[in-house]
């Protein structure tokens, strides 16, 4: 044993020494193990070496990862490195119990041992448990968090769309304002629906990162190699799959992301998604984003922006629309990556829906005019 009781064999002290300097690679170790600075640091950092500090409250929102909770700890002073304490959590296989809250810690000395079991025990605190269903927007989602009491919607908004929330790996890939022009919100698409608990008199920014920190367990390292194979973006992903949600978000999300993919592929000759739930429609009868949710943002249809107007016209622009039109759910994102569709599917440019919910598909417009009569003499039948 190189540091006696401790039990931590010379490999440990290596492992954790790099991960303190945030460096990686063999050589390096080499040269950590020369200077053995690293590896003095390690050990006193781990077993909480050092002068006692003070108490803070550490805030965990839900939802947070072992590096987001480390980043919170390293933030508020409890450990010296983040890098090493990520390490640690996990030779421990201990990052499933950390929970999320409001702790109590203090700066300074800290073995690691005792944080880890300060985090694994569920801090008793007021919480309001929200759902959000699949394929809800991010305006309605900031109503339902001011209509429960956590924040006023225009708070959340605003953070949600201008905060720095570059801990979690999705965010990088998020397109800025500067570099999407014509986008309504960068926020939309990324707010995970699901059924949260949140803390009573928390921080904004923890509220919002309760959804991120959701959404980028979602999408996991195969996802990312499989949208670097098919040349596709982040954002165009969840742009599709938002679309599937609102045109599906049901057995047929495979179908009908393959209808759309269909359309955006290169020499389709039909180019535009042509979905009126983000259309020039202006009516309260149909479910367009661009009418129930961009129109009164701006205090009413003549008043959204031109270019956005012409944007999320998929009537008028061909492609996806520059941003989510809601927040899809896994499923619906999952088929929009890798649709799995039924042959009636596999060609086809057109469908359309009766009330009684059947699907109808198209590769030609004369076939695609046949079903929407078909469909209209379904409705006929439905009171």
């Amino acid at each position: 044993m190189l540091l006696g009781a401790s039990g931590l064999t010379l490999i440990y002290v290596l492992i954790a020494g790099a991960y303190a300097m945030g460096i990686m690679g063999w050589p390096v170790l080499l040269l950590v193990l020369a200077a053995g600075a690293a590896g003095v640091f390690a050990y006193n950092e781990i077993h909480g070496n050092g002068k006692p500090g003070t108490e803070v409250t550490v805030s965990i929102p839900q939802g947070s990862g072992v590096a987001a909770i480390a980043q919170e700890l390293k933030d508020a002073g409890v450990i010296r490195s983040a890098y090493l304490f990520r390490w640690y959590v996990g030779h421990k296989g201990a990052a499933a119990k950390l929970q999320y809250g409001d702790f109590t810690l203090q700066t300074g000395a800290n073995a690691y041992d005792a944080i880890i079991a300060a985090l694994s025990t569920y801090a008793k605190a007021e919480t309001v448990r929200l759902t959000f269903p699949e394929g809800t927007t991010a305006i309605a989602i900031a109503r339902k968090m001011e209509e429960a009491g956590l924040c006023s919607a225009e708070d959340f908004l605003k953070e949600a769309n201008e905060g720095d929330f570059s801990a979690y790996t999705f965010w990088q890939y998020v397109p800025e304002d500067k570099d999407a022009p014509d986008r309504f919100m960068k926020c939309e698409g990324y707010l995970f629906p699901e059924t949260y608990e949140f803390l009573k008199d928390d921080t904004v920014h923890n509220y919002v990162a309760t959804f991120y920190a959701q959404f980028d367990a979602q999408i996991t390292d195969a996802m990312y190699a499989k949208l670097k194979e098919q040349g596709m973006t982040l954002n165009e992903l969840v742009t599709l799959a938002s679309f599937v949600q609102e045109e599906a978000g049901n057995s047929q999300d495979s179908n009908v992301a393959q209808v759309f993919r269909n359309r955006l592929a290169e020499g389709s000759p039909y180019p535009r998604l042509q979905s009126n739930t983000s259309s020039y429609i202006q009516s309260d009868a149909d479910n367009n984003y661009l009418w129930n949710w961009v129109a009164p943002y701006y205090g009413g249809w003549d008043n959204i922006p031109e270019n956005i107007v012409s944007a999320y016209d998929t009537y008028h622009t061909a492609g996806l629309t520059p941003g989510p039109i809601s927040n899809p759910g896994i499923a619906a994102i999952r088929a929009a990556l890798s649709p799995e569709p039924d042959e009636e599917a596999k060609d086809a440019y057109f469908f359309v829906t009766d009330l009684k919910g059947n699907y109808y598909y198209a590769r030609t417009l004369s076939e695609h005019n046949a079903n929407c009569q078909t469909a209209a003499d379904v409705n006929k039948t439905v009171k």
